[in-house]
């Protein structure tokens, strides 16, 4: 992982090594398993960033859970619009139960808080949020990211499921765009 990437007009340098990423799902997963073992849990991936994360963190679960895929519905641009985008993909019964929101980046924790509100409705036990990145610097909101695998510089990334214009997901390191 000593090599730039380039992904459509922009030049990417390695961040985290596959190693360094899969160590800290690692850890993430050993605390998931402490503290969440004897719950009724229901892990709740946000698609498209975080399918590979949850998918090698939920590997890591040794105790019975469901998982299953969200999705926000979408708008046009690539600015945030500030509005609130609906969850789709709620098929399972969540009343009662520990949720545990999978995300691959939390930044200024609008999206996330917005998924909170929306996941309440549905009456579970508690929420919990995990997600592999957090930006600090960025994050405006005011509650609580139960599990982070890193806290991050507000700059740009790729790989991992991250992506730059559906480009970049399938990279299995974490690249940050060269300036």
């Amino acid at each position: 992982m000593n090599r730039n990437i380039k992904i459509l007009d922009k030049e990417f340098k390695p961040y985290l090594s596959k190693d360094t990423i899969q160590n800290k799902i690692q850890n993430i997963a050993d605390e998931l398993n402490n503290e969440l073992g004897d719950k009724d849990v229901i892990f709740m991936s946000i698609l498209n960033g975080s399918f590979m994360f949850a998918s090698d963190l939920f590997k890591k679960i040794n105790f019975q859970a469901q998982i299953s895929f969200l999705k926000l519905a979408s708008y046009s641009g690539s600015v945030s619009s500030g509005k609130v985008k609906r969850l789709i993909g709620i098929n399972e019964d969540i009343k009662n139960k520990t949720v545990v929101i999978i995300e691959d980046i939390v930044d200024t924790g609008i999206t996330m808080e917005n998924i909170k509100k929306q996941l309440i409705g549905y009456e579970p036990a508690e929420i919990k949020i995990v997600t592999l990145l957090f930006k600090p610097d960025a994050f405006i909101k005011d509650f609580k990211i139960d599990y982070v695998g890193f806290d991050i510089p507000n700059n740009f990334i790729v790989g991992y499921g991250l992506d730059y214009n559906g480009f970049g997901r399938n990279y299995t390191e974490i690249y940050t765009v060269v300036d």
